[in-house]
């Protein structure tokens, strides 16, 4: 199974979009520094993920949120996100900050 996860900061309330074959692993991962952009924002909590019986499929959706507004606007909606709460910050690497 392979995942598609949210996390928030919970220094600023930044959010992130990732995918993963271990969801556990990822955020510990995070929360360590691993990551160059999120290791800016840690300590990091997770708030949604979804599973998927491919990769593929699993890439698929994490592109559509961090690429599409409308797929990002659904969610947060879903999960009662203010649209108030962190604009959104694109580094180079394509990893994408909510």
């Amino acid at each position: 199974m392979y995942y598609v996860y949210v996390i928030r900061s919970l220094k600023d309330k930044t959010f992130y979009i990732g995918y993963s074959c271990s969801v556990k692993r990822r955020i510990g991962e995070h929360n360590r520094g691993k990551g160059r952009f999120t290791s800016r924002h840690m300590p990091w909590e997770i708030i949604y993920y979804e599973a998927f019986r491919s990769e593929l499929m699993a890439k698929h959706r994490e592109k559509m949120l961090k690429e599409t507004s409308r797929a990002w606007q659904e969610l947060r909606k879903r999960l009662g996100i203010n649209h108030r709460e962190k604009r959104t910050l694109i580094d180079p690497s394509q990893d994408v900050l909510f």
